[in-house]
């Protein structure tokens, strides 16, 4: 089995005022250090990563020098590579910013964080839109909500996803108080963005009956959720399949069983084509893509949709991928990941190791993916 890549940046300072009764730990690690503060940020996350040695052969860590994480990487055994260099003297936020910026180049599938407010203001800065990240709580102030509740509930959450439990993503705040107002007592919060974060994800959704998930509903829900989310303009390429094709029913739409159809702007304007076909309509014009999984088998390029070839793939974008399947298809797998095999190992090496499933009205969930 392919590794899972996982990225991981301590912010070594954070937490530091907390015992010091400073706050915060902005630009005061030096003050807290002399009045006897002890690191803690790498043993909290230690606890998190605690959670991660039952599955450690499957994983491969991505990190920053020293004690932004590979010291505590290498001390606990996780094969990893390190990104990036660290200057002379303690870490500072542009470390933090630059180490991000280094991960997401390359290819992460969740960002594990350990620091507080500061530190995820940081991250804020520099990640880019729909990354996956995950703080594990370490700071004095912990008021985003972008934060497990515990570093060992961060470590079980990520097992989760790295064993193919569903993870939904949600968007999580990033607030932060103004710690020199806090410390003339005056309290001053602050919005500075919002993240792509996990959340543990149910399998069984009440409707109809209970603890039976409904096929006919959750399609009705997603076809309400793209019929709100239409981009002028856009082709979108539906695979084949009785999930797609139940999906554009409900957008009133015609569209084969077992083949590949094109939808611009609310109407389908191609049926049934062939590779030649679609990689015309695509090459060169923004797209879509939206493919759903082989129940029990978990392919979701390669079979039955071979039309979608390495090609297609190039010219509409990965980043444009979109699994669509429900919580129940998705459990037939068993914790298995979905498979990709497009036909050309270095593009199929290309996908990330864990996408994005539409599961219902703007549910989203994140799911690993194999080769």
């Amino acid at each position: 089995m392919s590794k899972f890549h996982l990225g991981l940046i301590i912010n070594p300072l954070a937490g530091l005022g907390g015992p010091a009764a400073l706050k915060g730990s902005d630009g005061v690690a030096a003050q807290a250090l002399a009045l006897g503060s002890e690191p803690k940020a790498a043993q909290r996350t230690r606890t998190a990563l605690e959670c991660l040695l039952t599955v450690r052969e499957r994983l491969e860590f991505l990190t920053f020098p020293g004690p932004m994480g590979a010291d505590l990487l290498a001390e606990m055994g996780f094969a990893h590579r390190t990104l990036g260099a660290l200057g002379e003297g303690p870490s500072s936020a542009a470390d933090t910013r630059r180490a991000v910026d280094l991960l997401q180049d390359a290819g992460v599938a969740l960002l594990l964080f350990a620091g507080g407010d500061g530190t995820a203001r940081d991250v804020c800065a520099a990640v880019r839109e729909g990354q996956p990240v995950l703080g594990i709580p370490a700071g004095v102030k912990i008021h985003s909500g972008v934060y497990a509740i515990s570093p060992r509930a961060a470590g079980e959450l990520t097992r989760r996803l790295v064993e193919g439990g569903l993870v939904r993503l949600a968007s999580g705040e990033v607030r932060d108080l103004d710690e020199a107002a806090l410390r003339e007592g005056r309290v001053a919060a602050r919005w500075y963005g919002e993240l792509c974060v996990p959340e543990e994800g149910g399998y069984v959704q009440q409707v109809k009956q209970a603890g039976v998930e409904s096929e006919e509903l959750v399609l009705s829900d997603l076809a309400a959720w793209l019929q709100d989310s239409w981009e002028a303009d856009v082709r979108y390429v539906f695979g084949p399949g009785s999930t797609l094709h139940g999906l554009a029913q409900n957008l009133g739409l015609d569209t084969t069983l077992l083949g590949v159809d094109v939808i611009e702007n609310g109407r389908v304007i191609a049926h049934d084509v062939n590779e030649a076909q679609l990689f015309e309509l695509v090459h060169g014009h923004p797209a879509r893509l939206l493919v759903t999984a082989i129940g029990g088998q978990g392919h979701i390029l390669g079979r039955g949709n071979q039309q979608i070839s390495p090609r297609v793939l190039r010219a509409i974008g990965l980043e444009h991928l979109r699994v669509v399947a429900t919580k129940r298809k998705l459990g037939t797998l068993q914790g298995r990941p979905l498979l990709v095999d497009s036909g050309d190992v270095q593009l199929d090496d290309a996908f990330p190791d864990a996408v994005r499933v539409w599961a219902g009205y703007k549910e989203e969930l994140l799911y690993p993916l194999g080769r």
